[in-house]
């Protein structure tokens, strides 16, 4: 139902603008950034609907929390030494940025929306500020949404909001390519290898995210009276690409910001400052270097924060496990530390060439943007994490009827006292 009142919301278009002249607008400046965002929100930008903004204002502030508290004590103190109180209070900082950098993205959409002419019925501030109430109260209805869905149902609710807008894309995507082969623009053998190397090309995504590097940990035998406990080998588990899809979103987030400020700037714009954006686009050299720098920066950034060499080292230490042939403690850490900064480089160019291929191949055969290797990755990836998170709770709920229909509770404990007295007596 959450997902329902989600696309729904894409179609509401917010007051005061004429819908069908924006999509007409919209087609004109569609392949640049303003497509990845349009993908994004699952055509709200398109209609420009009262959740045009989608997740972005919250992935930005989550960016922006996250550079900032290791440079600010305060917040790192929140982050350590607090617990989950602390991450509590980091999020309520998270939720106040998004707030800001909500209104200011509606801000720029709507001085961009009042400049061009035949789009806004009635320009003024009563638009102005309708358009920012609107756009930022949807943005902050879809965190509320995002954030109940992770914590009532199953998976990341932030990430299964972006899936539901690609995959809504999908059906259109799939007619606009069948309309190139139809009118001759697109040959059946391009559609054959356009095809074929998409599901090779997704194979291989599942190929590299289910992959491992597995490390032995061995835990001591301990010898407690008749009983012997302990002595077990298990493996930690190390993901080649730990951070998931987070690089992509951080960077094309990222991306976005200069063109809303460039719409707050409006017509007082510099040529130079035009003609640079006018570079991100899809395929070109400069969108290709930014994207593929800071898809690279971000996985270098977050994958220490989804797996801490430090506290995975403490952890152990604490349960007796320790690395084979490496000392607990600190030794422990650097070899973690070493062996997650190699399997970092990997998954940095992994993420790197599955962003950026599709990218240069859309730009050389002008295919459907769907098709760009960001979306194709996040919903590989959220599909993967939703299907194990939904056989968890298939595996759980499984397992409560079992011992329901058994009968195997918890039983009190018996008395047995008197059985002993009387045993005792001869």
């Amino acid at each position: 139902m959450a997902l329902v009142v989600y696309r729904l919301g894409t179609f509401i278009p917010i007051p005061g603008i004429d819908a069908v002249a924006f999509a007409a607008s919209f087609r004109t400046q569609s392949g640049g950034l303003l497509g990845l965002f349009n993908t994004f929100s699952g055509g709200a930008v398109e209609r420009m609907a009262i959740f045009a903004l989608n997740v972005m204002p919250y992935i930005s502030a989550s960016i922006i929390v996250q550079l900032v508290t290791p440079f600010y004590p305060a917040w790192e103190k929140l982050k350590k030494e607090d617990g989950e109180a602390g991450r509590r209070q980091l999020n309520q900082y998270t939720r106040y940025l998004t707030v800001g950098l909500a209104a200011f993205q509606a801000l720029g959409i709507a001085l961009g929306l009042q400049a061009s002419p035949g789009l806004v019925a009635r320009p003024g501030v009563f638009f102005i500020a309708s358009t920012v109430a609107t756009l930022t109260g949807g943005a902050m209805l879809l965190m509320w949404i995002g954030e109940q869905i992770t914590a009532r149902g199953v998976g990341n609710g932030i990430s299964l909001l972006i899936l539901a807008g690609i995959v809504a894309g999908l059906p259109q995507g799939a007619i606009q390519t069948w309309d190139l082969v139809r009118t001759g623009a697109m040959s059946n053998a391009t559609m054959l290898v356009v095809v074929v190397g998409g599901a090779a090309f997704c194979a291989g995504i599942v190929f590299v995210e289910l992959s491992q590097r597995r490390l032995a940990v061995h835990y001591p035998r301990r010898d407690g009276g008749r009983r012997a406990t302990g002595g077990d080998r298990s493996f930690l588990p190390l993901k080649i690409n730990p951070s998931g899809v987070i690089p992509p979103i951080f960077a094309s987030s990222l991306l976005l910001l200069p063109a809303t400020a460039l719409g707050v700037v409006g017509q007082d714009t510099p040529d130079w400052l035009r003609a640079t954006l006018a570079q991100l686009q899809h395929g070109r050299p400069l969108f290709v270097s930014i994207y593929g720098v800071l898809i690279v920066y971000f996985t270098f950034f977050y994958t220490p924060i989804v797996f801490n060499p430090q506290d995975t080292a403490d952890n152990l230490r604490k349960h007796g496990g320790f690395l084979a042939g490496v000392r607990p403690g600190r030794a422990t850490a650097d070899r973690l530390e070493h062996v997650l900064m190699r399997i970092t480089v990997i998954g940095a160019g992994y993420i790197a060439f599955v962003c950026l291929l599709p990218e240069i191949l859309i730009s050389a055969y002008g295919l459907p943007f769907y098709l760009g290797g960001s979306s194709l990755l996040i919903v590989v990836v959220v599909t993967i994490d939703l299907l194990s998170q939904v056989q968890s709770h298939l595996s759980a709920h499984q397992y409560a009827v079992l011992i329901r229909r058994t009968g195997l509770r918890r039983r009190p404990a018996r008395d047995n006292s008197s059985t002993a007295a009387t045993r005792a007596v001869p």
